[in-house]
């Protein structure tokens, strides 16, 4: 179980204190709604350690998570701006996610052919990513996220620029791996048929606190 209990955040020079709770078990999305501006993805830059709470905990499993350097977190995030590079193959642009050397094992080179597999694209392993679709090069993103097979999975609207049908895939497809993987995934988002598509149970942003739908 991964629960945020009573995290709150104030902005500098803000009057307004950004308060959270939350609870995800494995193999559930939790989704957080809310318009631009309204402190959801302020919670996932706290989780993922790149912002420090004025109070609070984030556990999972009872371990603390807010006391540990990002490096140490049990967790992988994927934005709307996949950051591939576009002059790399595939293949390399997912072991960057575990090396940034970009030196290979043949151990790791078989672990990236089969999150390939498992986000529907063994055929591009050697393709360079700039060759590749929107649609396909958030795939890619996705599967270096996976890469590091950390138990809890962010999402931070890391759909909403694809088209309809592209966007439902990828929506199916962190459906499918959070149930195959027991992941804690959170998922940021404006759209409510993104919720309604794929959420176990959903959060709303609402007077600067998280409260549940």
């Amino acid at each position: 179980m991964f629960k945020v209990q009573n995290v709150q955040y104030q902005y500098k020079n803000a009057q307004d204190t950004y308060t959270y709770n939350l609870e995800c078990k494995p193999a559930e999305i939790v989704a957080i709604l809310g318009q631009s501006g309204s402190g959801k993805s302020t919670l996932l830059d706290i989780v993922a350690g790149f912002i420090e709470p004025t109070s609070g905990s984030a556990l999972l499993d009872r371990e603390e998570l807010l006391d540990k350097p990002i490096e140490k977190r049990p967790i992988t995030i994927l934005f709307q701006n996949h950051n591939l590079f576009e002059h790399l193959s595939v293949q390399k642009n997912i072991l960057l996610g575990v090396n940034k050397t970009l030196k290979d094992s043949s151990e790791e080179v078989e672990k990236v052919h089969n999150i390939l597999e498992e986000v529907g694209l063994e055929a591009h392993e050697h393709k360079l990513a700039s060759e590749l679709s929107g649609g396909q090069q958030q795939r890619v993103a996705l599967a270096r996220v996976l890469m590091r097979r950390e138990p809890i999975l962010l999402l931070d609207e890391p759909f909403s620029g694809l088209d309809d049908t592209t966007r439902i895939e990828m929506l199916e497809l962190v459906q499918k791996i959070t149930q195959e993987q027991q992941l804690h995934t959170i998922m940021v988002t404006h759209d409510l048929d993104d919720c309604e598509r794929i959420a176990t149970h959903v959060y709303k942003m609402q007077n600067h606190t998280l409260v549940k739908a």
